[in-house]
């Protein structure tokens, strides 16, 4: 059995190894003779641990600690889990519309999606998800929580989570299919277009293109710019991303891919044809713009194409790849990033808007957009980040990153004694009117830019 298990773990170590092939071969002796550290932890547990544990469970944790001790991305799936991944889609289970970071037993939301029942409810990016059900979401997997936060539509799910400082919040949320439309317009203040970039998906790029002759025809040929709001866009499909960004340059780069090797730095180019030909566009980003969403606001920033207004966004841009094992289940693992057109770094960071703009509506929203990729235990290391300092109080780990006491206000358990608080009686997500509507100040902030730059710009040119 210790031969077995020594073999197990060195299949799984020569997957995400595949790529250092010129890795000496004395190096390598070196790491299998550290395996016999492993094999010697896996018979004690397996003789002496008070519970019997089968080989499969032990060698599947091992290999998911090994996975999640590199960054808050890097999984291990096991062999059911992977065959359910790969499955059509069934309408018998949905979920409720979250994207969701995991990390030493914090359960973080990055952002709900559009018109989904999580921001129907009122969860926002930041918060923190204590239990579901009744089972503590330390003790389960990423896997896990998206099992448990599935089922029949029309199902609720009861969650308990934590918003900065404040008494958990109990809420029951209903299940419901996700029909997230990745892009919304409409016509703004008579003569600018309001673009909602809230995903990226293989429709993404022909809606955009619809989108904005839909606001051409709208304005009468005279739209004046575009603010393209990208707050709470969690990510999605990269290569559509890369084509949502290009719509807007007629030239330049929009990304630079970085690969583990020095030479493998790739140049993401944009194609000629801008779809809105040079207009002024003013784009909309908080804590809630993550992973694809910020490729696409840092293209334009860095093309001098778009001003940000906003907040920081969430910070990362690691690049995954789901490798298959021989066992049936599979790795994720980290094997590239991204970095703006002039080299930013994102992981870790995120983006500085040019103009920081708060929304005064929402309760101290600087400190509920706290989570960032640099706050999650593991986060890949920014070499453009100074070194960090203690957060302040009220903090959460920035997706994926430095855990808080399990006794503490953002901590993976409800303090003892703690009483829950009611759900709050409004959801200031952009499922309701506060994004996106007639309250939204940071829209009104961006309409009134937008329409002086366009000003400016027809001077400049006239």
């Amino acid at each position: 059995m210790r031969k077995l298990a020594l073999l197990m773990l060195a299949a799984v170590l020569a997957a995400p190894a595949g790529v250092v092939a010129a890795q000496q071969q004395g190096d390598k002796d070196a790491a299998y003779e550290e395996l016999n550290l492993f094999d010697e932890a896996f018979e004690r547990v397996r003789d002496d641990a008070v519970d019997p544990v089968t080989d499969p469970k032990l060698i599947g944790a091992a290999i998911s600690g090994m996975l999640t001790g590199l960054d808050p991305r890097a999984a291990y799936i096991d062999p059911a889990a992977y065959q359910a991944l790969r499955a059509p889609a069934s309408s018998d289970k949905v979920g409720i519309g979250v994207v969701l970071a995991l990390n030493k037993g914090e359960l973080k939301v990055i952002s709900p999606r559009d018109g989904s029942p999580a921001a129907a409810a009122g969860i926002e990016p930041g918060d923190q998800i204590f239990s579901i059900g009744k089972e503590l979401t330390y003790e389960l997997t990423l896997a896990d929580v998206q099992s448990k936060l599935s089922g029949p539509p029309g199902s609720a799910v009861a969650l308990v989570l934590q918003r900065g400082e404040g008494a958990p919040i109990k809420l029951n949320v209903t299940r419901a299919p996700d029909n997230l439309k990745t892009v919304t317009a409409r016509v703004a203040d008579g003569d600018i277009g309001y673009l909602r970039l809230a995903g990226f998906d293989n429709g993404t790029p022909a809606a955009l293109a619809a989108a904005v002759q839909d606001l051409r025809q709208k304005t009468g040929g005279k739209l004046l710019g575009l603010v393209i709001d990208l707050r709470n866009n969690p990510g999605g499909d990269f290569q559509d991303a890369v084509a949502a960004a290009g719509a807007f340059l007629d030239k330049g780069e929009i990304a630079l891919v970085k690969g583990r090797k020095p030479d493998s730095l790739k140049h993401i180019t944009a194609p000629a044809g801008d779809l809105v030909k040079g207009l002024p566009i003013v784009a909309l980003v908080n804590g809630g713009t993550a992973r694809e969403a910020e490729l696409v606001a840092g293209a334009l920033q860095d093309n001098h194409r778009a001003m940000l207004v906003g907040t920081k966004t969430y910070g990362e841009s690691g690049i995954t790849t789901l490798i298959p094992l021989s066992s049936g289940g599979a790795v994720r693992l980290t094997t590239a990033r991204f970095t703006t057109p002039d080299g930013h770094e994102i992981d870790g960071k995120g983006l500085e808007p040019d103009l920081v703009v708060t929304p005064l509506k929402l309760e101290k929203v600087a400190q509920e957009e706290g989570l960032h990729e640099a706050d999650l235990p593991g986060a890949l290391k920014n070499p453009d980040q100074p070194v960090p300092v203690a957060s302040p109080a009220g903090g959460t780990p920035a997706s994926g990153d430095k855990p808080t006491s399990s006794t503490k206000p953002g901590s993976g358990a409800v303090p003892v004694g703690a009483t829950a608080a009611p759900p709050p009686k409004t959801a200031p997500s952009v499922a309701t009117k506060e994004i996106g509507g007639a309250s939204d100040e940071q829209l009104t902030q961006a309409l009134d830019i937008l329409r002086g730059l366009a000003v400016f710009n027809h001077r400049a040119s006239g």
